[in-house]
This record gives structure tokens, C-alpha cells and sequence, in this order.
């Protein structure tokens, strides 16, 4: 790349290389704007994520009763609902509690397609939640 005067500038490299021995690496960031943070840090919450979220779980408790005889078992998938539902209502829900409540939710409700959608499109959702 040249500058102005059309002289040579020198190559940017945004890389990280490391070599030899043992290396205990924390947080890092690499390459232009990159930012790295450690510690307690806090999100805005995003209102049309949230409200999104409550719309598909909504929509999937909806096809849950709609879809209820399809399920082998109805009653567990609705107390996972509820679990999920609880931990998304805690002031700080829990990443792991989350993810179970959602792997288990998809594992139930797996012989239904549009349950299996909506709780697909429900974890996305969740995912994009700020803290989760």
C-alpha cells in the first residue's frame, strides 16, 4: 500500500503469534477496533430481543397444547417450558440452566416439526439475549 507521497508504507499485521514454553493467555483482542474485556461486564438489554423471546414462548406453550398427543411426553416438556421460562424471568439467568432447559425442549418435543421449528427459532432467540 502507498502512501500520498507514494511512498511504501509498511504492512499492518494484525495477527497474534506465540512460540515456545507454556503460555497462560486471559482475555485478548486482535485486529483493528478489537476490544477485550475481563470482569464483571454489563449489557443493555435489547427490548425487541426480549419481547421476541416472549413471543416464541408463547407461540411454542401454543403448540405444545395444540400438538400434546404427538408428544411422548407432554407433561415433561411442559415443566422444561416452565423451567426455561423461570430462569429468563431470574435478574441474571444462568447460561448453563438455559441451555439444558433448551436441549432438553428440543429433545422432547423432536417428533413434532412445527414445535421442533419454534423452539429452534426460540433458542436462537435466547441466544441473542445480552448476558446468555
Amino acid at each position: 500500500m502507498r502512501d500520498d507521497d507514494g511512498r511504501q508504507e509498511p504492512p499492518v499485521n494484525n495477527g497474534l503469534v506465540i512460540s515456545g514454553g507454556t503460555h497462560y493467555v486471559g482475555n485478548q483482542a486482535v485486529g483493528r477496533g478489537a476490544q477485550a474485556f475481563s470482569g464483571a461486564t454489563s449489557f443493555q438489554q435489547d427490548p425487541g430481543q426480549a419481547a421476541r423471546t416472549a413471543e416464541l414462548l408463547t407461540l411454542v406453550e401454543e403448540l405444545l397444547r395444540e400438538h400434546r398427543a404427538a408428544l411422548a411426553d407432554p407433561e415433561a416438556t411442559v415443566r422444561e417450558l416452565r423451567r426455561l421460562r423461570e430462569e429468563l424471568d431470574e435478574e441474571e439467568p444462568q447460561p448453563s440452566v438455559l441451555r439444558r432447559a433448551l436441549t432438553r425442549l428440543n429433545d422432547f418435543v423432536q417428533p413434532v416439526a412445527p414445535l421442533v421449528v419454534a423452539v429452534g427459532q426460540l433458542a436462537q432467540s435466547v441466544q441473542a439475549l445480552p448476558g446468555p
